[in-house]
């Protein structure tokens, strides 16, 4: 723990320096697993990249203590060893524990659980000020809950406790294939009452071809049981064989049921990124084939991935985005997929979000705290769009508009197209600014700062000089971006913290 607190008392005392200067700052994680730019410089960061430690593993209590830089397969790494595994496990590895936390995350056991900062007992925290405390669902909850999805703007998490539960060895798997949305929450919603199952989600292939997926936790294969494995280079992507499963079914209907081992199933979408690197192929006009999944596979993993797309910019061109919708309205919702923007495949995801805490009506999702809040069916939606920029948003900013008007809820990991008056519609503002008031963060750049997009700037920036002008047509020569971002996946390197000038930097400089 002194490693720990001497790490601490670093960042507290760099929080401190900026609170008294009253310059803004970001938080320096060293990777991310947020489609949106960074705007991270030496000069605006508080650096937690080194406070990537499992403290604390207990297996009486069932909980972990960690902190926030701990990614999800470092702390599988510790808690499988003991038989237990964290109630609610992101799907990308990478993930890291405080992301997780700050950023309203959920996975297919989110239906029991909640988000994965329901799952979190306590956190310690460097205020904005540079004060260290600590925040739990009883002590200091609008701290807690407030810090749940704020993207670091309350301040900066520095250890979590996590809560665990018994693992076993496998996932008993079931396929099931369903013909339509109406039919697929209908299944969803059964499934998820049904005590006996642990993980429900689902993938739409089409909007007529639809496979539920739902698992239990078991020790064993049974005589006669198949197992499957989605880690190793030579297996699968997930996705690609949840698809094969489909043609199974369709030849031959009825339920199909495998066993995957459970640290494969909680990472089963790593790998090709759900099915976001199959764009990539086509992208590069690449056969897409177990071959040349094979050969590719080291540059299929999605830290590479997420470093890739950040070098690149693409994610400007893509639809890139998690969207919550009310379990009566998800039939319109695909309808309207359909009908504007043709993207398939869709992940589904049933989501609890009502909080079991007393006290817990704070911060930007402060109406979670209610106890009539509705579940919500998650769509990750994720594909191509134009490669013209204005095109592009209009697309992203029509999906925002369709999800409001259905009374869903957009997840700010990714890219936020709203003008500032049309977010605040949309998540609560009067909690939240109240927290920054009371915890003298008003200095530190909002949620909506972090997350927005401003073509407008963009293009200014184009325009003001000649040198920005041809390096905007040059990466606009197919397959030049593309062809970067591998590069600099391949040679490494830090790819969110920028100079002051915008050019990214290899090195970080002690703040």
């Amino acid at each position: 723990m002194d490693v720990h607190h001497d790490a601490v008392a670093s960042v507290a005392a760099r929080t401190r320096q900026l609170y008294e200067e009253k310059i803004p700052f970001r938080i320096y994680h060293g990777a991310t697993n947020s489609t949106r730019r960074s705007q991270r410089r030496q000069d605006n960061i508080v650096d937690t990249s080194k406070l990537d430690h499992v403290l604390e593993v207990n297996k009486q209590t069932k909980i972990a203590v960690v902190e926030p830089n701990v990614s999800m397969d470092a702390l599988l790494e510790k808690t499988v060893k003991l038989g237990l595994v964290p109630l609610v496990v992101l799907e990308f590895p990478g993930i890291t524990v405080g992301g997780a936390f700050c950023g309203t995350s959920g996975e297919s056991s989110s239906f029991r659980y909640g988000a994965f900062d329901a799952t979190i007992n306590w956190i310690e925290i460097v205020l904005a000020t540079g004060e260290i405390t600590h925040a739990s669902k009883t002590e200091k909850p609008d701290l807690f809950w407030g810090a749940a999805s704020a993207f670091g703007t309350l301040g900066t998490v520095t250890l979590l406790e996590v809560q665990l539960r018994d693992a076993q060895k496998y996932v008993r798997l079931t396929y099931t294939l369903v013909p339509n949305m109406s039919e697929a929450v209908d299944t969803l919603q059964a499934e998820t009452a049904k005590d006996t199952n642990e993980y429900v989600d689902a993938i739409a292939f089409a909007s007529n071809s639809i496979v539920i997926c739902t698992g239990r936790l078991v020790n064993e294969v049974p005589e006669g049981g198949q197992s499957r494995y989605f880690t190793r280079s030579w297996d699968p992507w997930f996705y690609v064989h949840v698809e094969r499963v489909k043609k199974k079914m369709q030849r031959h209907p009825g339920a199909i049921t495998e066993f995957i081992p459970i640290v494969d199933y909680l990472f089963r979408y790593d790998r090709g990124g759900f099915w976001t690197a199959r764009y990539a192929f086509k992208y590069f006009i690449t056969p897409f084939n177990r071959i040349t999944r094979f050969i590719l596979n080291p540059f299929m993993h999605t830290r590479v991935m997420y470093r890739a797309m950040h070098k690149s910019g693409l994610s400007d061109f893509y639809m890139v985005q998690d969207v919550g919708i009310p379990y009566d309205k998800a039939s319109d919702f695909t309808s309207w997929i359909n009908l504007e923007l043709k993207v398939y495949p869709l992940w589904l995801c049933p989501l609890r979000l009502r909080r079991n805490s007393l006290k817990s009506h704070y911060g930007l999702h402060a109406e979670f705290g209610n106890s009539n809040v509705p579940d919500l069916l998650n769509f990750g939606v994720w594909g191509p769009l134009s490669f013209n920029r204005r095109e592009a948003v209009r697309q992203n900013r029509a999906l925002e508009q369709k999800v409001q008007e259905l009374g869903g809820k957009k997840w700010l990991y990714a890219h936020a197209y709203y003008t500032e008056d049309e977010f605040w519609e949309n998540y609560d503002r009067k909690s939240y600014d109240a927290l920054r008031v009371k915890y003298s963060a008003t200095h530190l750049p909002s949620v909506y700062d972090k997350v927005k997009v401003d073509v407008d700037a963009e293009e200014a920036v184009i325009r003001a000089s000649w040198t920005a002008w041809l390096l905007a047509i040059f990466w606009s020569i197919w397959p030049l971006r593309g062809l970067y971002g591998v590069y600099m996946a391949i040679v490494g390197g830090d790819y969110l913290l920028q100079k002051p000038n915008g050019k990214s930097s290899g090195k970080l400089k002690a703040g």
